[in-house]
């Protein structure tokens, strides 16, 4: 989990609201969960996200937006946030 505490804190470092899903539920339980709870973007990481550097990326009713480089990531939401989408 250092890699999502990771992401976390260079989303928060930007401004951007971020949180961890820690809990042992299955990662299909989760995403449906953040689904309905109106979640804008997850970044889903895992063993091999960390060890290319990279986020999965779903949006809220776009679905699965495939990976990307963490810092691509972290342009597009801040580019996404200032323009006041």
């Amino acid at each position: 989990m250092p890699f999502a505490e990771h992401v976390a804190a260079e989303l928060r470092a930007k401004g951007i609201r971020a949180e961890i899903d820690g809990r042992e539920e299955k990662i299909g339980y989760r995403i449906r969960e953040a689904e309905m709870q109106k979640v804008p973007y997850m970044a889903v990481v895992g063993t091999r996200e960390a060890a290319e550097s990279k986020v999965a990326v779903r949006a809220h009713t776009r679905g699965d937006l495939g990976q990307k480089p963490l810092a691509d990531f972290v342009t597009e939401l801040v580019d996404e946030v200032g323009a006041g989408r």
